[in-house]
């Protein structure tokens, strides 16, 4: 049934982007980044450690996107053609050979393109997406009750800044992040270029998950 529903709404939204198109260094992962998100990853191959050093010096982002075929490790992946810009908060090398990073969400991007570097670091031709629109339904405010509860319990710790519970596009994205769904799903939410739609959904699951009376 969710699948039927993501289905109906990416069908009826148009992808939408602001900017010209840039390039942009991808990390491939078997995760979802959600804007505002926190990512934490642990980085022991050497393009990626490069690709980390290079975005420390210069002050700048990577892009996450989920995989669509291939793994983590070896061979380049294959990135879903939506990803989400990636800055690095916080960084150590407790261990020799592995840094560690603490890395935040920014906007969402598409994929125009890819290339592959010598070292098997992916260079994507990306252009931005454009913010939801700040619309909501009447999901929202228990959408809203019930993320307030939840932050409460777990902190501010999964999120990047100060919360945004007034902001639709925000909850939604903060409750997807916990959702028991899978990464396929959670990659059709960050598409999602309209926030009620995303509530719309995300109140359905807790519907159905008995976290909403």
């Amino acid at each position: 049934m969710l699948k039927k529903i993501l289905g109906a709404a990416m069908g009826g939204i148009a992808a939408a982007s602001a900017a010209r198109p840039y390039e942009l260094p991808l990390f491939p992962l078997g995760t979802v980044l959600f804007p505002q998100g926190i990512l934490p990853l642990k980085i022991f191959e050497q393009r990626y450690m490069d690709m980390a050093k290079s975005c420390l010096k210069n002050q700048a982002p990577f892009g996450v996107c989920l995989i669509h075929e291939g793994s983590e490790v070896g061979s380049p992946a294959v990135p879903e053609s939506v990803g989400t810009l990636a800055r690095i908060e916080d960084w150590d090398m407790a261990q020799l050979g592995v840094l560690q990073v603490r890395a935040s969400g920014g906007s969402r991007f598409r994929v125009l393109a890819t290339r592959v570097l010598d070292n098997g670091l992916i260079i994507g031709t990306v252009e931005d997406i454009e913010d939801d629109a700040p619309t909501h339904g009447a999901e929202f405010a228990e959408c809203r009750a019930f993320l307030e509860l939840v932050l409460r319990k777990i902190g501010s710790d999964r999120h990047h800044g100060d919360a945004r519970l007034d902001d639709p596009s925000w909850v939604s994205f903060r409750i997807t992040e916990i959702l028991p769904i899978s990464p396929r799903i959670k990659q059709k939410m960050l598409e999602l270029t309209d926030a009620r739609m995303r509530l719309e959904v995300v109140h359905r699951v807790l519907k159905e998950q008995r976290l909403l009376s």
